[in-house]
């Protein structure tokens, strides 16, 4: 069997200024790609895998119109010429924002499909953090998600996705997808799996599947920084027995409506204020401190320097701040060298609505690298080392400190921009506080500009009627 493989895998947030452009993105192209971590689980699999190209970036702004184009144009060409085929394997995020395009994975999608005809099976696996639309639903034959977040299960939603679409050529049968809406969209901050009730939630998922009738049951919390009509939650379930999968699709979207109001952030939260105070004041530690407004995993900017400001004013000591991207300001501390003093301006660099911090810093260490996008510097602002960065990047886990002389495990306050936290930083917390800061990805959902809903939704709406209504595929 002959199985194709490509995807366009980002999370964009359309209030985002900064548009993400193709040095933002990792290309995988060709044969190498089974060679590559990311996708060397095919080898594994009895068939042959055409692979053609696979981008993938972390969250931020919109796509540029062009790249997009481009890369779908080129996708599109590789499965002309890889003709005939038996299966498309879609690696994808599911919540891509391209320049003047709503739903482009809808678009992509659909172009994949108008291109192998009505007879090839589609798989796609998404992370629970995209958004689906009918268009969609209707181009596909198989659907999975991630079910944690944080994200530790990506491998095993790309093989479950993967192992659907073999069983299905192998055995003759063809899956369809039904899929139920929910008017909820929340942050993924506020439904981590970690926490409860996303925790319960989630683990119903496996239960609910049935070999013999239910393939996989999947639901979308949805990408809530997408002022898109498709931004919704939504239960999808892919299998063969379509009043079994009917009632899983009502009955997890019903209990996901009813706990609508039990989602809360799973830490303590407040104003950067308060959290500088908490953690300054904190008698335990490291305190890891989460800048959430400007996280770029979640399509923040990454360059707000408002809590820096507020360590500084606070006198704080014993501090590892990881990072803002700010790239004059790290050529200046390369420029400088290491142990020179030099004044700097830190931030609002690409996000012109932050307040930027213009304070002395010394030069501790940088990195060595032979790529200029990919330089990082350590400056020391007191008691504050801080991490500057060229470009646009998280610090998640301990090999990112570590490889920069710093170690958040024997710090008294590890900043970082985030949201929940990573699996590598949670376990060292004590305690983790998460400020409610400005940005692109602000945690207060309910101020968003909301122009494109189109349909009452909690929170942006509160007192409104609904019942699940599953809605099949056109394949179906």
């Amino acid at each position: 069997m002959r199985i194709a493989v490509a995807g366009l895998h980002t999370e964009c947030s359309t209030y985002n200024p900064v548009l993400a452009r193709e040095a933002d993105f990792r290309v995988l192209r060709g044969p190498g790609m089974l060679k590559d971590a990311y996708f060397d689980f095919l080898t594994h699999f009895p068939a042959e895998f055409i692979t053609i190209l696979h981008a993938r970036a972390i969250a931020g702004g919109p796509v540029e119109r062009g790249i997009y184009e481009r890369w779908k144009g080129e996708i599109l060409e590789g499965l002309k010429q890889a003709l005939p085929l038996d299966g498309v394997y879609l690696a994808m995020h599911g919540a891509m924002f391209v320049e003047g395009m709503f739903d482009a994975e809808g678009d992509f999608i659909a172009a994949v499909r108008a291109v192998v005809g009505p007879d090839v099976l589609i798989a796609a696996s998404y992370d629970l953090h995209g958004n689906v639309s009918q268009r969609i639903v209707d181009s596909l034959d198989i659907f999975s998600t991630y079910r944690t977040a944080p994200h530790i299960d990506v491998p095993d939603t790309m093989r479950r996705a993967v192992t659907m679409l073999v069983r299905a050529l192998r055995s003759g049968q063809r899956p369809a997808i039904v899929w139920a809406p929910v008017p909820v969209l929340l942050p993924g901050e506020r439904t981590s799996t970690q926490d409860e009730p996303a925790r319960s939630f989630y683990t119903q998922l496996q239960e609910t599947e049935d070999p013999t009738g239910i393939w996989d049951a999947s639901f979308q919390v949805g990408y809530v920084w997408a002022d898109e009509p498709r931004a919704t939650a939504c239960a999808v379930i892919t299998g063969t027995d379509r009043a079994a999968m009917e009632k899983a699709a009502s009955a997890l979207a019903q209990n996901y409506w009813d706990i609508r109001s039990e989602f809360v952030f799973g830490t303590k939260t407040g104003s950067i204020e308060e959290c500088v105070d908490w953690a300054v004041t904190s008698v335990s530690g490291p305190v890891v401190l989460a800048e959430s407004g400007d996280n770029p995993t979640g399509g923040g900017v990454g360059d707000r320097a408002e809590v820096l400001a507020a360590l500084i004013a606070r006198n704080a000591q014993g501090v590892v701040f990881a990072g803002i991207a700010d790239r004059a300001a790290t050529e200046a501390a390369y420029a400088a060298g290491v142990g020179a003093k030099v004044q700097l301006k830190i931030g609002g660099s690409l996000d012109r609505s932050s307040v930027p911090v213009t304070a002395e810093a010394e030069v501790v260490f940088l990195l060595e690298t032979g790529e200029e996008r990919l330089r990082e510097a350590v400056v020391r602002i007191g008691g504050i080392d801080l991490v500057l960065t060229v470009r646009r990047r998280p610090f998640h886990n301990i090999p990112d400190f570590t490889r920069l002389g710093l170690d958040p495990r024997t710090a008294k306050i590890v900043v970082v921009k985030s949201g929940y936290l990573s699996p590598d930083l949670g376990p060292i917390a004590n305690p983790s506080l998460m400020a409610l800061s400005p940005g692109v990805v602000d945690q207060f959902v309910e101020r968003l500009v909301r122009n494109h809903k189109s349909v009452a939704q909690y929170p942006f709406d509160r007192e409104f009627a609904y019942a699940p209504t599953p809605i099949w595929s056109a394949r179906a």
